[in-house]
């Protein structure tokens, strides 16, 4: 069968391959150029099913169905991917089968890429979010989360005066001689137990953890929300340290003793430096508590006489005395005397 001059150029110029078939016996009848580059064993007669192995009768009725058929064969040694559609058609009254044929390697090794670089951005975008929650805990353990918020929103905090406050300061006796004394692991095990149930104590009391500087553990009542029970909080939460440590001294090896010095006044607090990141407070309360806690024997929270009132009946006072605290002079100090309550519970 003779195909027209006009349609033998036009099948020539487009970029896809096609070729005609005899609908009956499904003989080629033609083939353009780029059919031919695809299927160089394409000569007249020879049957549509015998091109390639995955072009057999099954596909080919799939494809007539109306499905677009994606089949690999081997092309100058390099194997492509051809997406193939075969249509029912006539020619001078006479059934063909047109059968376009087009190279999508190019297209699908496009689209691998773009899933690849998409599963990789997704992938990357999962450690980021899990890194941005890991700085999210490293940022929170420095500092409350007002603070956090305001630093994350505006890459600053501003300087703050809180006041009234109570600020917490303990440290425990004889650390020194017993960090020389053990193995380093072994004591910075005993100090994560133990300031990780301070955290949840002091959580437990509505105070927030400032700092540790080695076995210094400082807290503060009353901040970044004012609180007008501040003081009372502070001295539960003192409460529950000693509570705490004298119900681990009865099952642990090291006896741990801490001294305790409870002081209410203003703080400032702001985030200080630019590289290495720490929430800090500054003020008479934290000197005096530092003072304070200097004066207080082993298990004792010392406070000053004159605050005595503002820690509620629930608390006993004790060892009265007049101490000289480093910048405040002659001071008329005293003890709270631990409730009867429980202990206070950690897990």
């Amino acid at each position: 069968m003779s195909i027209p001059n006009f349609t033998t150029e036009l099948f020539r110029a487009i970029g896809v391959g096609v070729a005609l078939f005899d609908a009956e016996d499904e003989s080629l009848i033609y083939s353009n150029p780029a059919f031919a580059k695809l299927f160089p064993d394409a000569i007249s007669g020879v049957a549509l099913t015998s091109l390639t192995e995955e072009l057999d009768q099954t596909a080919v009725d799939r494809a007539l169905a109306g499905e677009t058929l994606e089949i690999a064969v081997k092309v100058k040694r390099r194997r492509v991917t051809l997406q193939i559609d075969v249509r029912n058609a006539s020619h001078l009254e006479r059934p063909v089968l047109v059968v376009e044929c087009q190279n999508i390697s190019r297209l699908r090794e496009t689209e691998a890429m773009i899933d690849s670089y998409a599963s990789m951005t997704e992938r990357r975008t999962r450690e980021l979010e899990r890194e941005k929650v890991q700085v999210e805990k490293l940022l929170l353990n420095v500092m409350p989360r007002s603070v956090y918020e305001e630093y994350k929103s505006f890459g600053t905090v501003t300087p703050r005066l809180f006041e009234p406050v109570s600020v917490l300061m303990l440290d425990f006796v004889g650390f020194t001689e017993m960090a020389v004394a053990s193995d380093p692991t072994e004591t910075v095990s005993e100090l994560n137990d133990l300031f990780t149930a301070f955290d949840r104590i002091a959580e437990l009391h509505g105070c927030e953890r400032i700092k540790t500087i080695g076995d210094c553990y400082m807290a503060v009542s009353g901040l970044p929300h004012s609180n007008p029970d501040h003081a009372r909080l502070a001295a539960r939460c003192a409460s529950g340290f000693l509570r705490y440590l004298s119900h681990r001294n009865k099952t642990h090896r090291h006896r741990w003793q801490a001294r305790i010095g409870i002081a209410s006044g203003s703080v400032v607090g702001s985030v200080v430096g630019t590289q290495k990141y720490i929430y800090d407070v500054f003020g008479p309360a934290v000197n005096c508590a530092s003072r304070l806690q200097s004066q207080s024997a082993p298990m004792e929270i010392t406070v000053l006489e004159k605050s005595a009132e503002s820690f509620g009946d629930e608390f006993q006072l004790g060892n009265h005395r007049v101490e000289d605290l480093p910048g405040f002079g002659k001071c008329a100090i005293t003890s709270l005397e631990l409730p009867d309550a429980g202990l206070v519970s950690v897990a």
